[in-house]
């Protein structure tokens, strides 16, 4: 699913194609849209879906950032025996999606990450970029969340940026 080439302050990670579970969440800030996304795609790993069926929690919890828009995509990596057929969920709310394979600049980092926080790095990791003269796209970017809200240490997050 990914395969990682790392350059101190950041890398660049190869992804496959891969389906996700995702909802969008309108009009929220970006920590109440995480948290309601975040019980919408739990509810349906718990098996609101078509087949009533129970599906691991994997990882990472991703959200799509976009400049000037208040709109928040909470996704959720579907584990690999339901990459094929997903069951489909039967919130309105929730839907499957595909993401192409692509590269990723991925700058990784620890602690409990605010909203502040993933801007900070974002921004951090897009002058990076830019000084090194890598072409990725500016108009938006994922956070990535590896962890329950109940481990204290070694704690991983990370930002996106998806290369042009």
């Amino acid at each position: 699913w990914e395969r990682d080439a790392r350059v101190g302050d950041y890398e660049l990670r190869q992804y496959e194609t891969a389906k996700w579970v995702s909802t969008v969440i309108r009009g929220e800030t970006q920590k109440e849209a995480m948290r309601q996304g975040f019980w919408k795609l739990f509810h349906y790993i718990q098996g609101k879906n078509e087949k009533a069926m129970k599906i691991d929690m994997t990882v990472p919890v991703t959200c799509l950032i976009k400049s000037g828009c208040a709109d928040f995509k909470v996704s959720f990596f579907l584990p690999f025996e339901h990459q094929d057929s997903p069951p489909q969920p039967t919130d309105s709310d929730v839907f499957v999606e595909e993401r192409k394979g692509t590269d990723i600049f991925v700058r990784s980092f620890g602690g409990f990450a605010s909203p502040e926080k993933y801007a900070e790095e974002a921004e951090v990791l897009a002058r990076i970029l830019r000084n090194r003269g890598q072409l990725f796209h500016e108009d938006f970017f994922y956070t990535a969340g590896y962890d329950s809200p109940f481990k204290l240490f070694n704690r991983h997050n990370e930002v996106w940026y998806f290369k042009k």
